[in-house]
Parts: structure tokens; C-alpha cells; sequence
């Protein structure tokens, strides 16, 4: 069942006619809202390509969803990326609640290679992305429009449409911040690195890091960490481009990750993986560099068995719900990992 409730859409996975505040706790939640309708304050830049609307349409809606068939973690995932249904059916699967913000990131397109000498560029960027504080002097983001301002905005607004879904759960005492150690900052390639940059700055429960970090010619990455070091998780197939430039593992090493697992090539094997925090694959993309940056994610990308399943289900899984306190062996760095990238 599809119904409009005040501009959201409630995707009800039992079909029943009741509406969302007394919907059955057992059936799914999604929910798909525009930004400007959560927030009033929220604005385009189009001096970075950030738009509400573009060609006519909205290009500012964000989504959230929670399956309350399963037992709940208590933990809530920002994706920053563009909404992937099929990884939120998963991690609504694991217990854990989902949101996709629309944020400032059309910067990306315009600035990324531009050509700098400062080793924090696209590092100042990305933290004003994600805080809405000023960092940068190349752009100007405010709060409302930051992966913070929205994901409090949305999650403030969850709790008002959905109280079966205990969105509250993530909001401070006075409402005004989400409780980040409940947090999971996850994302894909670009987002992924954003991830990876907004946790050095702000303590969260983990950051999930599909096909990054890059910013492989900046330092961000070996800068204190608010969040703890065993909490960062990362994955990527080994014919990505951004591993084969060593970007990757420049990134990973720059962490500290090695000090919590080797580089495990998941293909034949069962979790927990050797309790490592760095995940490779080398599962079959007729050797499609592009394919293989998206297959590590579910979706068309994604590589599948015999038996048309998902290879990588139970990597996913153990990403966003192995212990941050169960850990590897640590080991070397990698000699043949370029750190000087040029």
C-alpha cells in the first residue's frame, strides 16, 4: 500500500488499509519527503550545482525507513549517497534505522581536480558539507543545507510522523542534535569519503566506506579522529580504479587501519573475516573497472551467484553489524602502497 500523508509517502509492507499512526508495528516503514518540505530553511546553491528543483522537478527529496519485523539495534544510518533501496531493505534488516539526506555535494563536480596546493582543500569542503560551518572559503554552506542540519531536520520530522518508528531515540535531550554515538556514517565513492571526513571531526558509532576514500592527494586522512580508529569498515573490489592507483589503501594505511586486520580478500571465505577493517573482493565484473567500483553495493552493479543471489550478503552484513570492539591482528604497512600520489 502507497498513501500521501502531508507530503510524505508511507510504503506499508502489509497490506492493510489503516492509516501510518495506527499502522501494525510489524510492517515496514519508508518514507520519501523533500527537504524543502522538512525544513523551510534550506536553500539551492547553484554556484556549487545544489539545486531543490531542476528541469522542473524536485531534486531535493530524502528518504527514511525502518522494518519493524526484526529487533532493533538502536542505531540509525546516514547514507550519502543517492537513496539505494536495495541497502536499505538490508540494514533495515540488520535492526537498523535508515535516512538518505539531500546535502550539499553538487561541489564535487565543479571543484574536485581543481588544481591546489593546499593539502586540506577538498577537506576544508567536505567538513563544511557535512557541519554546515564555515571551513572552506570556496564555499559557502549553512547549517540547513549540511548532511547535519538535514539529518536532524528529517529525523526531527520522523519522529513527529512515525512515534512507531522511535525516531526520538536518536535526538538529544533538547531536540536540537542527534546522539552520534548511535550513528553509522555510511556512503559510496564520494560519499564514502565525505563519511570518512565528517568522523574525524564528529565521534560517531561507525562509518561504513564503500569504494573510498579518496582525496588521494590530500592528508585529511591521517588527522586526530573524534570517532575511534577500529570503527572505520571499508570495502572495495580490487579492479577499482581507486584501488589500483593505491588511493584505497593510501587511505586506509593514512587511518590506521592496519592496526586492526590485513587486507582480506572476501571471495570463498565466511565472515567474521578475520575481524579485519579493511574488505577486498575480486568477484567477477568481465573486467568492467566502472562496474567494479558500484558491484561492492547492492544493486545492478552487484555481482551475483549461480543461483542469482547477492555474493557479498553476508559482507554487507558483517560492515554494518561486526563489534567495533572485535578486532584483527595488526600488521605492516603495505611497502608497495603508494603513499605520495601525484
Amino acid at each position: 500500500m502507497m498513501k500521501s500523508i502531508g507530503g510524505l509517502w508511507l510504503v506499508a509492507a502489509l497490506l492493510h488499509a489503516q492509516p501510518a499512526e495506527m499502522a501494525d508495528e510489524k510492517e515496514i516503514h519508508r518514507f520519501s519527503v523533500r527537504a524543502s518540505e522538512v525544513d523551510a530553511s534550506v536553500r539551492a546553491h547553484p554556484e556549487i550545482d545544489f539545486f531543490l528543483e531542476k528541469n522542473g522537478k524536485p531534486a531535493d527529496t530524502q528518504h527514511a525507513s525502518v522494518n519493524l519485523r526484526v529487533q532493533q539495534r538502536g542505531e540509525l544510518m546516514i547514507w550519502l549517497m543517492p537513496h539505494n533501496a536495495e541497502l536499505f531493505d538490508r540494514v533495515n534488516g540488520y535492526g537498523i534505522h535508515s535516512i538518505q539526506v539531500h546535502y550539499a555535494n553538487g561541489w564535487f563536480a565543479r571543484l574536485y581536480g581543481k588544481p591546489n596546493t593546499d593539502p586540506l582543500f577538498l577537506s576544508r569542503i567536505r567538513l563544511e558539507a557535512a557541519t554546515g560551518e564555515d571551513f572552506s572559503k570556496d564555499v559557502t554552506i549553512p547549517y540547513a543545507d549540511g548532511v547535519k542540519g538535514r539529518s536532524v531536520a528529517l529525523v526531527k520530522w520522523l519522529n513527529k510522523k512515525d512515534p512507531q518508528g522511535k525516531w526520538g531515540q536518536f535526538l538529544s535531550q533538547d531536540g536540537k542534535d542527534l546522539l552520534w554515538e548511535k550513528v553509522i556514517l555510511a556512503g559510496a565513492s564520494h560519499g564514502s569519503t565525505t563519511a570518512a571526513r565528517f568522523a574525524k571531526h564528529q565521534r560517531v558509532g561507525r562509518v561504513v566506506m564503500f569504494a573510498g576514500p579518496r582525496d588521494q592527494l590530500e592528508n585529511w586522512q591521517k588527522l586526530p579522529s573524534a570517532t575511534p580508529s577500529e570503527r572505520y569498515f571499508g570495502f572495495t573490489h580490487v579492479l577499482d580504479e581507486g584501488w589500483q592507483k593505491d588511493h584505497y589503501c593510501r587511505s586506509w594505511e593514512m587511518m590506521g587501519l592496519q592496526k586492526f586486520g590485513a587486507v582480506v580478500n572476501v571471495d570463498g571465505k565466511k565472515p567474521p573475516y578475520e575481524n579485519t577493517r579493511r574488505l577486498v573482493t575480486a568477484a567477477n565484473v568481465q573486467g568492467n573497472a566502472n562496474r567494479a567500483h558500484s558491484s561492492v553495493t547492492p544493486g545492478r552493479a552487484a555481482v551475483k551467484s549461480a543461483s542469482k543471489s547477492y555474493v557479498h550478503e553476508e559482507v554487507w552484513k558483517y560492515l554494518f553489524t561486526h563489534p567495533v570492539d572485535k578486532t584483527g591482528a595488526a600488521t605492516e604497512p603495505d611497502p608497495s602502497c603508494e603513499h605520495q600520489q601525484k
